[in-house]
């Protein structure tokens, strides 16, 4: 006898906000529109290379969280990212936004504050994949990472939040809890594929910014983000 087939359950592709599903959602996150573009470190400053800061308790629920998250969400769609951590634009403090689709091609949003990434399971399946970063404008290299990943913290408020991702999206929230402390994805490479990648970012980095400024203005004729 043949092996009987079950067919697969229907992927739900609804928007996922801070994990969770809903119906409908725009382009780019509402914070987007009251945010500013902020310059975004590169390899070698200083704030990318070390483990950086909890958020104080004290700045939840505040608005200089609120509109650091707003202006971190701005500069990641002028950077064409699907994340970016508070150092990449040149804070001290664990955080993250992020707006990224997973293999199954369902979009995820949201942000944590002071994230923590679950210990990987013995055995877990690895994925070999391209990756780059926006702190390394330009360049990609491949990189084994986790095929799935789970993030814990807390949002803006400091309501608590559990992140689950698979694929693409696994990959993101692994690559933006790294950056919390203070380890880019050139660091987990060897050192001639790390040569490799800073000798082209240097090659590319002019192009990459002249694009972002570019985004920046068609964002702003969109009347997405303040001057």
């Amino acid at each position: 006898m043949s092996e009987q087939s079950t067919p697969e359950q229907p992927v739900d592709t609804r928007v996922r906000v801070q994990g969770e599903p809903v119906d409908d959602f725009p382009a780019t996150a509402p914070g987007a529109a009251r945010g500013r573009v902020r310059p975004i470190t590169v390899v070698g400053d200083e704030v990318l290379h070390r483990a950086n800061r909890d958020v104080d308790p004290a700045m939840l629920g505040g608005a200089e969280l609120s509109g650091l998250i707003d202006d971190m969400f701005l500069t990641m769609y002028a950077a064409e990212g699907v994340g970016l951590a508070g150092n990449q634009v040149g804070e001290d403090l664990r955080l993250f936004v992020y707006d990224c689709p997973d293999d199954d091609g369902v979009r995820h949003v949201g942000h944590v504050v002071n994230p923590v990434l679950a210990e990987r399971e013995a055995g877990a399946a690895l994925a070999v994949e391209n990756e780059g970063c926006l702190s390394v404008p330009g360049p990609h290299a491949e990189l084994p990472r986790a095929e799935y990943a789970r993030v814990t913290g807390v949002d803006k408020d400091g309501a608590p939040v559990e992140i689950e991702g698979t694929g693409y999206f696994a990959r993101c929230l692994q690559h933006e809890t790294d950056h919390t402390y203070g380890r880019l994805y050139i660091d987990r490479l060897a050192a001639r594929p790390r040569k490799k990648v800073l000798k082209q970012m240097n090659e590319m980095s002019a192009d990459v910014f002249a694009r972002r400024e570019a985004t920046a203005a068609k964002l702003r004729e969109e009347g997405i983000g303040r001057g």
